[in-house]
C-alpha cells in the first residue's frame, strides 16, 4: 500500500511561536493539536495554542520525512520564517486547505 508523509508547521493565533511535526495523516494530527490545545495542554503545541497550519511538504518515505523534520528543528527561526513565506506568502492559515 501506497503512503503518503507529510512534515508540517504550525503556529499559534498570533504566528509568535512554531511547531515542526511529521504524520501519516495530516488532517487528523491537526485535529489532535486542536483538542490537546482545548483540553489538556499537555504537548507543546498545546500549551501554546499552536494548531494553525502554516506550511507542509509530502513524502513517499518516512524516513526522507523524518530527516527533513529534524533539519527544520535545526534552523533558527529566520531562516524557517523564509521557507514559510516562500510557500505561503501571508502566513495564512491552511487548516481548510487539507481537510
Amino acid at each position: 500500500m501506497f503512503k503518503k508523509y507529510f512534515i508540517y508547521i504550525i503556529t499559534n493565533e498570533k504566528k509568535t511561536v512554531l511547531y515542526i511535526g511529521v504524520t501519516n495523516n495530516l488532517q487528523k494530527r491537526l485535529s489532535q493539536h486542536y483538542f490537546d490545545s482545548q483540553n489538556a495542554k499537555r504537548s507543546f503545541a498545546g500549551k501554546y495554542n499552536c494548531y494553525y497550519l502554516l506550511y507542509y511538504e509530502t513524502f513517499d518515505d518516512i524516513n526522507l520525512a523524518i530527516l527533513r523534520e529534524k533539519e527544520l528543528k535545526g534552523w533558527r527561526r529566520e531562516k524557517k520564517n523564509k521557507l514559510i513565506s516562500e510557500f505561503n506568502p501571508n502566513w495564512d492559515f491552511l487548516n481548510n486547505d487539507v481537510l
